[in-house]
């Protein structure tokens, strides 16, 4: 058994290394990567919000796009978009079954910049409120949040209960935000479309992901 002490292995080891390598690893700094987002689907109506935040990412090249779908999403991802699994699957860079809880995404280690749940559905907004982590997306949710990492919340429901209001507190008072795709009308919108790229305009400042999904705001004009 060594007597050495910490300092002095360290010191044996760095020397073990040549200089120019050792000077590089000390110095270099990592390599710029784009940032990740995990996207989430879910049952609520609003499919458009996930898939569009898909669409605009991979043409921009922005993020790196892990996608989940829950089950209930994928019907409203067909009965609002007439839309297939593959074609979501391959607007990201990564997809993930929903009950593969032992992927990457349900760990830590997993680094991202956070999560968007667009549209989130009651009973996800619930699931994640309460820590059930039944799935990959409330598992990786929770990740988000306990690792104090984005978690942003999409959610769609109208008229609002008790027990909707209530889990939204909990998640806000976790560090979660709640972002319900409310149409703003002070830009005058022509279209859904411009509606929907407004939201997520939003929803991708919040990322500090520089987007020009819909035009700032200057000011109110002032009549002559």
């Amino acid at each position: 058994m060594t007597s050495e002490s910490p300092a002095a292995l360290a010191a044996t080891d760095a020397a073990a290394i040549p200089a120019t390598e050792l000077e590089t690893k000390l110095t270099s700094p990592p390599a710029t990567v784009r940032p990740r987002l995990i996207i989430a689907i879910t049952g609520a109506t609003g499919a458009v919000y996930g898939v569009r935040l898909l669409q605009f990412l991979r043409a921009h090249g922005l993020a790196e796009t892990h996608v989940l779908i829950s089950e209930a999403g994928l019907l409203s991802l067909h009965q609002e978009l007439g839309m297939k699994r593959r074609e979501l699957d391959a607007l990201a860079d990564a997809s993930y079954a929903l009950r593969d809880v032992g992927a990457s995404l349900a760990s830590g280690s997993f680094q991202s910049h956070g999560m968007v749940v667009a549209p989130c559905s009651m009973k996800t907004l619930a699931a994640i409120a309460h820590g059930l982590s039944d799935n990959l997306i409330t598992r990786a949710a929770d990740v988000v949040l306990k690792e104090r990492r984005r978690l942003v919340l999409m959610v769609r429901e109208a008229p609002l209960n008790l027990a909707h209001l209530r889990n939204m507190t909990a998640v806000t008072e976790m560090g979660g935000i709640i972002f319900p795709p409310v149409p703003a009308f002070y830009q005058h919108p022509q279209n859904i479309d411009q509606m929907i790229d407004h939201t997520l305009g939003r929803v991708l400042d919040l990322f500090g992901l520089d987007n020009t999904l819909a035009p700032r705001w200057d000011g109110m004009g002032h009549s002559a």
